[in-house]
């Protein structure tokens, strides 16, 4: 391991204090090296835009929301190509949860899943991106 040593200003450690205190108690050093690797992560998507990858797209919404099934369903089927499997669970009276398996590059599943989740009355929504090495068929 190496020891870094870095300056943040005081709004900014406060900040992050708030969020290791929300996390349950990890240290500085952990939460500096999660956001680190989260950035890391974000700058690889970034990089490999046009790269493959498979996409889990889970997110949770209000069924009884007025047109938002039908536009997520016809989202999801002007966007067929991208999508390999979902699953519906019905999480309580009124809220509904959908995971989408996507395959595509980055860029475009990551496009899809920024326009499902901004929908209104999409009330949680993340995707995780997993980078895929195409191999020639033998």
């Amino acid at each position: 391991m190496q020891r870094i040593t870095i300056t943040l200003d005081d709004e900014l450690m406060q900040d992050l204090d708030r969020l290791i205190a929300a996390r349950g108690g990890q240290n500085r050093s952990e939460a500096i090296r999660d956001l680190v690797r989260a950035g890391l992560q974000q700058a690889t998507r970034e990089e490999n835009a046009g790269q493959p990858c498979v996409g889990v797209l889970s997110y949770v919404y209000d069924h009884a929301a007025r047109d938002l099934s039908r536009r997520l369903t016809n989202t999801f089927h002007d966007h067929h190509d991208l999508t390999i499997a979902s699953m519906h669970v019905h999480l309580d009276a009124e809220n509904c949860l959908e995971v989408g398996i996507l395959k595509g590059s980055m860029e475009e599943v990551q496009h899809f899943a920024d326009h499902v989740t901004a929908e209104r009355s999409v009330r949680h929504g993340s995707v995780q991106l997993i980078p895929v090495q195409s191999t020639p068929h033998e």
